[in-house]
C-alpha cells in the first residue's frame, strides 16, 4: 500500500505541542560558548529559500528553540528556519556551510543531554513542517516517513491496519529524531533500539548533498552491501548530517496483551527476579524497574496506591496459550525472589494509564522538588552486572544526601535516575553532577556504557573519551572531519 499524504493539523507534532517551562530559566542560565552572529546577508538568502513566514529571529522563538528538558543552560541560536521539504533543507545547509554558520536540526525538543542547545550560535533547522508518512507497506512491515512525523502520529496512523512501530522513549519524539539520538524505551527488551529497526536513512550533508544511506528505495530486512552507512547516521546526534526521511520496521500488534505490577523486599529481590526471567529465556514485551522512590513520587503525582517498595512493571504479549504460561512462570519466580502485591491490568484502558503513568515519572519526580528542573543520567551495563551498579549507585544517592528517584528498563541492563535540581543552588547541583559522574564511571568498570539512551550530547563529552580511549575519539573526529570538515553540524556535541 503507497501512501502520500499530510497529516490532519490535529495529530501533527507541532511545535506549539512543545512544553518548555521557561519561568525556571534564569538569564544567567541563557549562554554560549562562543556565539556566532548570522549575518543580514544569509538571513536574506535563507529567506529567498524558505519564504520569510518560515524564518524567526524573535527571542521567544530562539528560547523556545535554545534547550530540551535537560538541566543544561538555555544556548539561543541566532534564528530559526522552519523547512518544508529536503530541497530546502538542502540549500539551507548549503548557505550555512558557505558561510561557516554552525547548523543544528531540531525535532521536539524533548533530548535529555542537551543535544539541540546551540552553544556556537548559528541556525536552528525546525523539521516539524516536513510531516507527510510517504508510504505504509503492510505486506512488508515497513513505512517511510519524513522527519517531523511524531511515533505517536504513525501509530494513530497504522491503527486499522493492525501494525505498530514499537520503540517508545516516553516522550512523543520526532522519529527522525529518534533516529539520530538511537533512541530506545520500555519496549527495547522485545524489539530492540532504533538502530535495528531502521532500514534505510535520507540524508542531506553540510554540502547540500542528498543521499540514501541504503540506496534509494531501498528497504530491505537485511544487507552486506558495503558500509552501514544507515547505522553511522543512527545515534550521530545531527553532528555528521540532517536526517529528512526514514524507513522504519513495523510489527503486528499482539493477539493479546496484559500487565502486571509487583512488589519486592529490596532492589537485589527485584533485579535478581529480571535475571532469573531472561536466563528463563521468557520473552517480556516490557520488564521496568522502579526503586521506592520512584513509586512514591508515582502514586503521588498519578493518583496510585501501590506499596511503596522496590517494583517490577512488567507486560505480557502473545496468543492466549503462550500468555498463561509466561504469567504462571514470571510469577513463580518473582515468588521465588520475595515478590508481593500483584495488581494485574488486562483491559487496555488501565494498561495504557499504567503506562502513561510510568512515562509520565520524569514530571513525578520533579514534583518531589516544585520548581525544579531534571538532571537525568542512564548508564547501561551486561545484565549479569546489573545488580551490583543498582545498589552502589543507590549507596552514592544517599551518601550525597540527594533525591534520586530510580527507573530502569532492567530487561536490557539500561537505567535511569531522574534528579530534582534547583539550578540556583550550585552546591545541589554540583552534589549531583559529581553523582551522577561516578554512576558512569561504575557502569564502565562493570564493562557497561555511560549513556544506554540518551547520547552524549553535551554532558558527557569526557566520559565518552574515556569510554573508547583517544584512539576512538581520533576515528571519530576523522568520520566527523570527513563528512563536515567544517565542523558547522552540531558543533560541540558528543566530542569538543
Amino acid at each position: 500500500m503507497y501512501l502520500c499524504r499530510r497529516i490532519p493539523k490535529h495529530l501533527q507534532s507541532s511545535l506549539k505541542n512543545v512544553k518548555h517551562n521557561k519561568s525556571t530559566i534564569a538569564p544567567e542560565q541563557v549562554q554560549s560558548e562562543s556565539s556566532v552572529v548570522v549575518s543580514s546577508r544569509l538571513i536574506e538568502e535563507l529567506q529567498g529559500v524558505v519564504g520569510k513566514s518560515n524564518i524567526s529571529t524573535a527571542e521567544a522563538v530562539r528560547e523556545q528553540h535554545g534547550h530540551d528538558e535537560s538541566y543544561h543552560p538555555t544556548s539561543l541560536p541566532d534564528c530559526v528556519i522552519f523547512a518544508e521539504n529536503t530541497e530546502q533543507v538542502s540549500h539551507i545547509a548549503k548557505l550555512c556551510n558557505n558561510s561557516r554558520t554552525p547548523l543544528i536540526p531540531f525535532g521536539t525538543g524533548t533530548g535529555l543531554e542537551g543535544g539541540i542547545n546551540a552553544i556556537k550560535g548559528g541556525v536552528c533547522l525546525n523539521l516539524s513542517k516536513m510531516d507527510k508518512i510517504l508510504s505504509v507497506n503492510q505486506e512488508d512491515f515497513d513505512a517511510t516517513v519524513e522527519a517531523g512525523v511524531s511515533r505517536q502520529t504513525l501509530n494513530t496512523y497504522l491503527r486499522d491496519t493492525g501494525l505498530l512501530f514499537p520503540i517508545d522513549p516516553g516522550a512523543d519524539a520526532s522519529l527522525c529524531g529518534m533516529c539520530a539520538t538511537s533512541a530506545s524505551g520500555t519496549n527495547a527488551v522485545r524489539y530492540g533500539t532504533m538502530r535495528e529497526n531502521v532500514l534505510n536513512l535520507e540524508v542531506v550533508l553540510p554540502d547540500g548533498r542528498i543521499f540514501d544511506t541504503a540506496g534509494t528505495g531501498r528497504r530491505t530486512k537485511k544487507t552486506s552491501a558495503g558500509y552501514n552507512l544507515t547505522n553511522l547516521f543512527v545515534g550521530s546526534e545531527g553532528t555528521l548530517g540532517i536526517i529528512t526521511k526514514a524507513t522504519l520496521r513495523l510489527y503486528g500488534i499482539p493477539e493479546c496483551t496484559t500487565s502486571a505490577v509487583c512488589s519486592f523486599p529490596s532492589v537485589q529481590n527485584a533485579v535478581d527476579t529480571t535475571v532469573n526471567i531472561l536466563q528463563c529465556g521468557i520473552q517480556m514485551a516490557r520488564i521496568e524497574f522502579l526503586d521506592e522512590v520512584a513509586i512514591d513520587a508515582f502514586n503521588k503525582y498519578s493518583k496510585y496506591d501501590m506499596n511503596v517498595a522496590p517494583s517490577l512493571f512488567m507486560e505480557f504479549a502473545g496468543s492466549d496459550g503462550t500468555l498463561d504460561k509466561q504469567v504462571e512462570v514470571v510469577s513463580e519466580i518473582a515468588q521465588m525472589n520475595g515478590g508481593s502485591d500483584f495488581k494485574w491490568a488486562q483491559e487496555a484502558e488501565e494498561r495504557n494509564r499504567l503506562w502513561k503513568a510510568r512515562h509520565d515519572i520524569v514530571y513525578a519526580c520533579m514534583a518531589l522538588q516544585p520548581g525544579s528542573k531534571p538532571y537525568s543520567t542512564d548508564v547501561c551495563v551486561p545484565i549479569s552486572n546489573l545488580p551490583d551498579v543498582i545498589i552502589k549507585s543507590k549507596q552514592l544517592i544517599d551518601e550525597a544526601g540527594v533525591i534520586g528517584p530510580m527507573v530502569g528498563h532492567v530487561g536490557d541492563g539500561n537505567f535511569h535516575v531522574f534528579f530534582p535540581v534547583d539550578r540556583s543552588n550550585p552546591e545541589q547541583v554540583q552534589k549531583i553532577k559529581d553523582v551522577a559522574k561516578q554512576m558512569a564511571l561504575i557502569a564502565q568498570e562493570l564493562d557497561g556504557t555511560c549513556t544506554g539512551e540518551h547520547g552524549i550530547g553535551l554532558g558527557k563529552r569526557e566520559l565518552l573519551e574515556r569510554e573508547i580511549g583517544e584512539e576512538g575519539i581520533s576515528v571519530m573526529k576523522q568520520v566527523k572531519s570527513a563528512f563536515d570538515p567544517n565542523n558547522i553540524m552540531n558543533p560541540g556535541k558528543v566530542f569538543c
